[in-house]
């Protein structure tokens, strides 16, 4: 039977204001596989501010070879939140097993992937996500027809870009909505 909502993976949801969800305030999330099973995402705007990346390899007793870029660890979300997640350019792939989620992005949630960036053999740009989003059958559906969240084309500065601060603003823009427009509440004429 075909799915009669359209498969937003690779899609970016972003937060409207008034996110009854504290966690899902302003927050940028890159959609990695939507099926009438629910759906799963990755937040790209949220750094973890107490975990470095150096400090996971070293829990995870990977030595970097020196000079080796100390990627930005983000909060992927409130599911699972101490596993890990590689969103990745698909100029990498793991033989352990990667998500090809559209034509230039993927996902790896295993350790070799890791390894490879501390070696500096990795993907081209890439984001590491501690936890993730996660929505049940229809919950997503649900929250979008109440206007939670707004849909937009993924791009790359948005996805993999630096200025964690600067993404929702960003996002919002490239859907064609000045965030100053945007209120927090509803009101009735």
């Amino acid at each position: 039977m075909e799915s009669l909502n359209p498969d937003l993976s690779g899609k970016l949801l972003i937060a409207m204001p008034g996110m009854a969800d504290p966690r899902f305030d302003h927050a940028v999330i890159f959609v990695c596989a939507h099926s009438d099973e629910g759906a799963m995402g990755l937040i790209v705007n949220k750094p973890a501010t107490e975990v470095r990346f150096s400090d996971l390899l070293e829990q995870l007793e990977i030595t970097a070879d020196p000079g080796i870029r100390d990627i930005r660890v983000h909060v992927g979300g409130p599911v699972e939140e101490s596993r890990g997640f590689v969103l990745h350019t698909t100029d990498y792939a793991s033989d352990q097993g990667t998500l090809q989620v559209d034509e230039t992005t993927a996902m790896t949630a295993t350790l070799d992937v890791l390894e490879e960036i501390a070696h500096g053999r990795g993907p081209k740009s890439s984001l590491l996500a501690l936890g993730y989003a996660g929505w049940g059958p229809g919950q997503l559906e649900s929250e979008l027809a109440q206007n939670g969240w707004l849909i937009g084309e993924a791009q790359h500065a948005v996805v993999f870009g630096r200025a964690n601060e600067h993404k929702w603003s960003a996002a919002l823009k490239a859907v064609g909505i000045d965030p100053l427009s945007l209120s927090p509440t509803s009101g009735t004429a």
